[in-house]
């Protein structure tokens, strides 16, 4: 029986990839580098370290990783303290919610940074929902590498095959499924290029999921 449902956020709970590629661009403009479409879908899952290590290899970027980072990140909380039109994504905030009441742990496992997660978190009140939230820059390497979901599970004090992923993108299902994890695959309006085929279970609406699907998946 499912005890834990692992979420993503990142196109899973809340859209914030129209800012981060509002950041990027903008970020991209000024490095003067031109980031194909095709190359930045494969940046979907990962942190934005091992984004700016990927671009620094292929661009040959003078600059530090970390100063990369920081000021793209700059650009980031400014669009996002800017952008009123963010919104959960339809049906999560109900799933959520059902979950929680009838005593499912809730855990995150996102990419994003910390800081990042919180600006999310504050926004919508999601912190009295989750138990634990383990962010992908406490990492080396990003998904799909499965170490922040076998990290999510621990923290969970869940067995693994208690335990559900809802994630939306690519590498976040090779990276359930390579911690042994049943994976839901969200096929989200705002990710594109991305395969869920590797997923146990695909959905379009959060409406497919309550408490009582959940429960009996294995």
């Amino acid at each position: 029986m499912i005890q834990t449902v692992i979420f993503d956020m990142d196109g899973v709970i809340v859209d914030t990839e129209p800012v981060h590629h509002f950041a990027y661009n903008q970020h991209f403009n000024d490095l003067n580098i031109d980031v194909p479409a095709e190359m930045y879908a494969t940046f979907t899952g990962f942190s934005t370290k091992n984004t700016y290590e990927k671009l620094k290899e292929n661009f040959g970027l003078p600059h530090e990783v970390d100063v990369l980072v920081n000021r793209k990140r700059e650009l980031f909380n400014d669009a996002f303290d800017k952008k009123e039109d963010l919104y959960l994504l339809e049906g999560v905030e109900n799933l959520i919610k059902d979950l929680h009441s009838k005593g499912m742990q809730l855990v995150l496992a996102s990419s994003s940074a910390k800081v990042t997660i919180e600006r999310v978190f504050n926004r919508f009140k999601l912190h009295q929902y989750f138990t634990y939230i383990v962010s992908g820059e406490d990492f080396p390497k990003s998904k799909p590498d499965p170490a922040i979901f076998i990290e999510a599970a621990r923290l969970s004090g869940t067995p693994i095959e208690n335990c559900i992923v809802i994630e939306d993108s690519t590498n976040g299902v090779k990276a359930a499924k390579s911690a042994g994890i049943y994976c839901i695959g969200y096929v989200s309006p705002h990710s594109k290029l991305q395969d869920l085929s590797l997923a146990d279970k695909i959905i379009t609406h959060f409406n497919e999921l309550d408490f009582e699907t959940v429960k009996g998946l294995h």
